[in-house]
């Protein structure tokens, strides 16, 4: 049974008294609220959602949307289920729940986030993977969709946003690496615009000139945020006819392969390049231990919920104290690569 006038019919009671009941108003009677909750269990009635949206005017549902690739998310999987997990928690509270919006790399970003919009199904977006200039900004801004985006970017619309403390990270690593009397430091890169790669070389760059030192245009390095793109760069790093004396690397998913590429060409990370750079599941089974940053993907979960919650009129009075925008700090944990 798929509809509320089958139930109606099946129990012939008026399609008013099926809904009220359905949905606990006060003016149905007890024994007719009984019958028609039996009845709906038993007899596997679904309700149409998309009409219950309608009255409402919202839908209970918030999108996450993502880019998928093994080219663009690399191992991303891991970090983004610990991520969702902790956003469910705060939906959870309020019968919420989170849908991934699944962008294909052969997609373009823009055109996707507009086919979603246009069909209306959820009362808020999170956005990820934010590029320097990102026009899903103005899209959400214009259409008066409340969204929080995991990332920052040059176009600004006054949203929420999260981000992590990539400037800090580039303040802590450089200094770490300047005062022990590194001169040559290479940076690995995601291989395309997001904001998080233009946001730290800057930072790199500014710490540095406060040692007398450079950040070089051929050290800057880009590669795909996967084993594969690691593998290539420690390649290319032992063939540098002046190779670096250290290296950060900004994803996740490259530090194995940097690891295996510059093995596989003789080089030993931590004793011939320092190596630097994000915790994952499969950093910690590297050897020599690495130096990274790490970060509670789980609460930076939780606190992304409630930031876009309190940008919400329906949930702001519950969340006061949510931060509208906040850059996210990262921890240096010590180990034997840098």
């Amino acid at each position: 049974m798929k509809g509320i006038r089958q139930l109606a019919d099946h129990l012939d009671i008026s399609i008013g008294t099926v809904s009220r009941a359905l949905n606990g108003k006060k003016d149905v009677n007890e024994e007719t609220r009984r019958r028609v909750l039996e009845a709906a269990e038993r007899l596997g009635y679904v309700a149409n959602q998309s009409g219950r949206a309608l009255r409402k005017g919202s839908t209970g549902v918030i999108g996450f949307m993502m880019q998928t690739g093994h080219e663009i998310t690399g191992q991303g999987d891991t970090f983004f289920m610990s991520v969702f997990d902790g956003v469910q928690t705060v939906f959870a509270r309020h019968g919420l729940d989170l849908v991934a919006l699944l962008c294909s790399s052969e997609e373009d970003p823009d055109a996707y986030l507009e086919r979603v919009v246009a069909r209306g199904f959820a009362d808020g977006i999170m956005l990820s993977a934010t590029r320097r200039i990102d026009h899903r900004f103005a899209l959400l801004d214009r259409r008066k969709i409340p969204f929080v985006s995991l990332g920052r970017s040059l176009t600004d619309v006054g949203q929420p946003f999260i981000d992590l403390d990539f400037e800090g990270m580039a303040t802590t690593v450089m200094t770490r690496l300047a005062t022990r009397g590194h001169r040559r430091i290479a940076v690995l890169r995601p291989h395309d615009d997001l904001n998080l790669g233009h946001v730290f070389v800057a930072r790199c760059r500014e710490v540095l000139a406060e040692y007398g030192l450079v950040l070089e245009d051929d050290l800057i390095f880009n590669a795909s945020p996967n084993e594969a793109g690691g593998y290539r760069i420690g390649q290319e790093l032992a063939r540098h006819p002046n190779r670096p004396s250290a290296i950060v690397v900004l994803n996740d998913g490259s530090v194995t392969g940097l690891f295996h590429g510059l093995e596989a060409a003789g080089l030993t990370p931590g004793n011939d390049i320092a190596v630097i750079g994000l915790h994952s599941p499969q950093a910690r089974y590297l050897s020599p231990r690495l130096t990274c940053f790490d970060l509670s993907l789980r609460d930076l979960g939780i606190s992304l919920a409630e930031t876009l919650l309190a940008s919400m009129p329906a949930y702001a009075t519950l969340y006061p104290d949510a931060a509208h925008r906040q850059l996210w700090p990262l921890t240096l944990i010590n180990g034997e690569s840098g």
